[in-house]
């Protein structure tokens, strides 16, 4: 059983943790506590920004700002995920712990990048520091989905956002679809997106809903903006083309497309890619591989790969997703509303009988505003790209 002041500790771990959302990515979300022999909270800290010091080394300097060093070889540090022991932007975190002597540490989950796991933790222990680990670990995991699911699979965690009527509407006989929702819900959603690296939406949407796919209701960062335009049809003074986030836009065409404003996108900063078709369609899977990879300089991630991907329109583009089964999220918007008309949320992915109907892992419903939305998970924790 674990001791509970670890769970305790571990559970502030991940809330510093999550402040670095939106910020760090595609390095994790980290958090780090160092505590006493006698339970004072000596120094803490986390992971700000991508290439910057990680939480071990904030922690490790508040306490030091606090307590002084010595303070440091009686002490215990928590961590929601492995110090690492590879050089990367910074140096590693567990030759620090060394020097510092710090005698235990507790720590969530394992990285799972190829290099790191388990080294750090099995080097601390050749050294003589006491390691304890799994404190919380699923939680440590989850909030890490995205960065573990693209070391495994290469390609971003996918999360398709959806809002419905009580009759599974997702707009009225007219089309329009403004606003479902209500503004809490709405407000979460932005809260996602500034959380995200990539949106994406399809033609459809793009089209007649000319989105801007940015953060407007909370504070954080804008996301990269995908479009999907297999034949070119998107007329060129879309907002996604020609507002003061357009070298964020990503756009997703067939092989042979022509696309008439491809000169006025990339001389924006933005960036056009290709991928193969099927039966009238994109290759979605391909294109979760292209943008799992470098997006390039000039396609507002500085040259990094998108390990999460928030899918917000429209149906056809759903159904897709969820026929090929490359939907690894599911969050759901449940309306007090009733249409009696108009498109409905999801049909045409092929599981009729309810032996093969979609199910999740792991799921909850929760209460936002006036809405209820349900948050559904494919996979554990653990999957690997085959499951």
């Amino acid at each position: 059983m674990t001791d509970p002041t670890h769970e305790t500790w571990m559970a502030t771990c991940l809330e510093l943790a999550r402040q670095g959302a939106g910020l760090v990515s595609p390095n994790p979300m980290v958090g780090a506590v160092l505590v006493g022999t006698d339970g004072t909270l000596l120094g803490q800290g986390l992971h700000h920004e991508y290439g910057g010091p990680h939480a071990e080394v904030y922690a490790i300097r508040d306490a030091e700002r606090r307590y002084g060093s010595d303070a440091l070889e009686h002490a215990i540090l928590y961590v929601n995920l492995e110090p690492c022991s590879h050089h990367g932007k910074t140096p590693p975190c567990v030759d620090l712990i060394l020097k510092k002597r710090i005698p235990c540490v507790v720590v969530g989950a394992r990285d799972p990048f190829f290099e790191a796991t388990g080294s750090g933790l099995h080097r601390l222990r050749e050294q003589g520091v006491e390691v304890i680990e799994g404190v919380l670990e699923a939680d440590c995991k989850r909030l890490n989905e995205a960065f573990m699911h693209h070391i495994r699979t290469g390609r971003p965690l996918v999360t398709l956002k959806m809002a419905q009527t009580l009759d599974a509407r997702i707009a009225g006989a007219s089309g329009a679809s403004r606003w479902i929702s209500g503004d809490l819900s709405r407000r979460l959603v932005h809260h996602w997106r500034a959380t995200s690296d990539g949106v994406l939406v399809g033609t459809e949407t793009a089209r007649q809903d000319n989105p801007s796919l940015t953060v407007r209701h909370v504070e954080g960062r804008h996301p990269a903006r995908i479009v999907l335009d297999r034949t070119g049809r998107l007329p060129g003074d879309l907002k996604l083309f020609t507002d003061s986030q357009a070298e964020k836009t990503i756009v997703v065409a067939g092989e042979s497309a022509r696309i008439p404003y491809e000169e006025a996108l990339v001389g924006s900063g933005g960036r056009l890619i290709r991928v193969a078709e099927r039966d009238g369609a994109l290759e979605l899977g391909e294109m979760l591989e292209a943008l799992g990879h470098d997006v390039g300089p000039d396609a507002g991630g500085e040259g990094l790969p998108l390990q999460s991907l928030l899918v917000e329109g429209g149906a056809a583009l759903a159904a897709s997703l969820l026929r090929e089964d490359l939907v690894d999220r599911l969050f759901l918007f449940l309306a007090p509303k009733v249409l009696g008309a108009g498109p409905v949320s999801i049909e045409g992915i092929g599981r009729e009988d309810l032996e093969k109907a979609l199910t999740f892992v792991e799921h909850a419903w929760e209460s936002v505003g006036q809405d209820m939305v349900f948050k559904g998970y494919r996979r554990s924790l653990d999957a690997t790209p085959e499951d």
